[in-house]
């Protein structure tokens, strides 16, 4: 009997052990997650998460497995941006009005690595680690940083999306961008909340008179260099014709002496 309980209490042990050593999840603090590495089954397709029970039996074998621990923090980056409303100085410098169509916004953007992204990250940018995803994180809100500045730029003459910029501190249209550009995001809040614009009743007049200037100036140009064009058409056709009346004189001669009969017959009745 206490051979047996001997045994008994020696199988629970091991197969506590067992548990333990093959149980995914060890190790992973809560709120992170774990990427499993192997000798004999190379990277784990499946993500290690809170609340995900794991038993994995190559586990087991001692040095086979590694189990990189990740925390996925919120990113939180300010930006401000300068521009000018297309040609804006052109039109300003042309009206001669003290008016600068340009414009300033600053904010605030954030988000999270999303979760589902950590094995490709892993894989394809050898992330060993903490420390590589916080310096991806840099790297990432960089590159956010400067394509909210391109779209800013771009939809800067939107007054739909400026209206919604003023009112809330947001733009869905902003948000969509960003979010279709990097996949690899969520939890994305783009905040603008200080933005000054220009007089945009201003601008559109302004334009319309640049525009409507320009093309009286090229119907002038244009009328002008037709009347030119007819004069130097008229001169080289009488050019022209010179050229084969000297070319006919200089050939036969004798036409010469028949001209000024003709011109002496004329002048003499």
């Amino acid at each position: 009997m206490k051979k047996f309980l001997a045994v008994l209490i020696v199988l629970l042990i091991a197969g506590c052990v067992g548990f333990f050593l093959g149980w995914a999840q060890l190790g992973v603090p809560s709120g992170s997650y774990g990427v499993m590495r192997s000798k004999t089954h190379g990277l784990d397709e499946k993500l290690i998460r809170e609340g995900d029970f794991r038993w994995v039996w190559y586990k087991l074998i001692p040095t086979n497995v590694t189990i990189q621990v990740f925390t996925l923090d919120q990113i939180e980056r300010p930006f401000s941006f300068q521009g000018s409303l297309p040609s804006g100085d052109v039109y300003a410098a042309f009206s001669g009005f003290d008016a600068a169509f340009s414009y300033e916004m600053s904010g605030t953007f954030s988000f999270n690595i999303r979760a589902d992204s950590l094995l490709s990250l892993v894989s394809e940018r050898n992330l060993a680690g903490q420390e590589d995803l916080i310096a991806y994180e840099a790297g990432l809100a960089s590159d956010i940083e400067a394509f909210i500045r391109s779209q800013l730029e771009v939809i800067s003459a939107d007054e739909g999306v400026i209206a919604s910029i003023l009112s809330s501190g947001r733009s869905p249209v902003l948000d969509s961008a960003i979010a279709g550009a990097f996949p690899q995001i969520e939890n994305l809040a783009c905040r603008i909340p200080a933005a000054v614009f220009p007089d945009f009743v201003l601008y559109r007049q302004t334009r319309l008179i640049y525009e409507d200037f320009f093309a009286k100036q090229r119907e002038y140009l244009s009328a002008g260099l037709d009347t030119d064009a007819g004069k130097q058409l008229d001169s080289r056709f009488r050019f022209d014709e010179l050229a084969r009346y000297g070319e006919l004189l200089t050939k036969y001669p004798i036409l010469l002496q028949y001209l000024a009969l003709e011109s002496g017959a004329v002048g003499n009745p």
